[in-house]
């Protein structure tokens, strides 16, 4: 593999296994120095940033409903999938990681 090919290579960081996200809740994690919300859909696994764009509040505190999680501060929505806000005040987006399962771990790409 050559330099630059490595080089943009996205890092991956393990986050743990599978077993320690349950469905339909929200856990935080930290990988590469970044605070990280992740979530369990029946068997997906998404990781959005674990800070709302709007509020600046820790969306691991939120509530899951419909696929969103809710800010605890505002009661904006994001999408868990996509990130996309769902609800007013929220209007912007929030970053959302790669997430995948190797060997019986869970790692994120916090790679922009």
């Amino acid at each position: 593999m050559s330099e630059e090919l490595s080089q943009d290579a996205p890092e991956w960081f393990d986050i743990g296994a599978p077993a320690d996200f349950d469905d339909g809740e929200v856990a935080p994690v930290v990988a590469d120095g970044i605070e990280i919300a992740v979530f369990r859909i029946g068997e997906d696994l998404f990781a959005l940033r674990d800070k709302c764009t709007h509020g600046r509040t820790k969306l691991s505190d939120g509530f899951i409903e419909d696929d969103c999680i809710e800010c605890p501060l505002h009661q904006g929505k994001f999408a868990i999938r996509t990130g996309e806000p769902m609800s007013e005040p929220v209007t912007k987006a929030v970053k959302v990681f790669p997430v995948r399962v190797v060997d019986g771990r869970v790692q994120v790409s916090t790679a922009a």
